[in-house]
């Protein structure tokens, strides 16, 4: 996520910004799957009863509630963060004792790609537009849409990793229930590797395979290590 050098009041109403980038939704994806993944693959089948699947499910669920939470914390520390970053990037392009400084201000606020097609003129006619702006305002602040966001974030992580758990509760054999929770979870894993390959430009269905040995490992080692 970056935003914008201009402040999100100053930008047009058209403007749009997403909760999440595609990576990023992938990432928060595989690591729910590997938290409930840790739970549901520390049961044991043979000697699981019905007390021991439930203590799995809230433990599982908590966790998936709990991260939920924090990362919609940790985005909205994110959103401040950047608009407190995009307001000095202002305040020091709009003060720069010289034009030369300001290009380099608005250059480093832009992504690499973008900045190295732009040339000093483009740069000046950016300035001067800075310029016109008003008095950006002394500290960064959250919208109503960054809090929806928040809530947007922990729905996503806690939705996409539910359906793992699903078998539990509607199943009273353990070990049928098992069996459809690994086959949700490596159908969800092969989705999130497909998606990852698609964003990468890398083969999508060799991309989703490889993200289920992947995820298995990374199971496999939180287990071993007591996650």
């Amino acid at each position: 996520m970056r935003a914008p050098l201009i402040p999100a009041s100053r930008q047009p109403a058209t403007s749009s910004r997403r909760v999440l980038e595609p990576g990023e939704r992938i990432a928060e994806v595989l690591f729910g799957l590997i938290m409930v993944l840790s739970f549901t693959g520390s049961l044991s089948v043979a000697e699981a009863g019905r007390d021991d699947v439930r203590l799995m499910l809230i433990g599982a669920l908590g966790c998936n509630i709990a991260w939920g939470i924090i990362d919609g914390i940790l985005y909205l520390m994110d959103c401040l963060s950047e608009r407190g970053r995009d307001i000095r990037a202002l305040r020091a392009a709009r003060t720069a004792a010289a034009p030369e400084e300001a290009h380099r201000v608005i250059a480093e606020a832009l992504p690499p790609v973008v900045a190295a097609t732009l040339g000093p003129a483009e740069y000046e006619t950016v300035r001067k537009k800075l310029l016109l702006l008003p008095e950006p305002p002394s500290r960064p602040w959250l919208s109503k849409t960054d809090w929806l966001g928040g809530l947007a974030v922990f729905f996503w992580v806690f939705v996409t990793t539910f359906p793992v758990a699903i078998p539990f509760i509607f199943m009273s054999d353990v070990a049928r229930a098992m069996r459809v929770s690994n086959v949700i979870a490596v159908v969800l894993l092969v989705i999130t590797g497909y998606a990852f390959g698609r964003i990468t430009n890398y083969h999508p269905w060799l991309t989703g395979l490889a993200m289920v040995v992947l995820g298995g490992a990374l199971v496999a080692a939180t287990i071993a290590l007591g996650g």
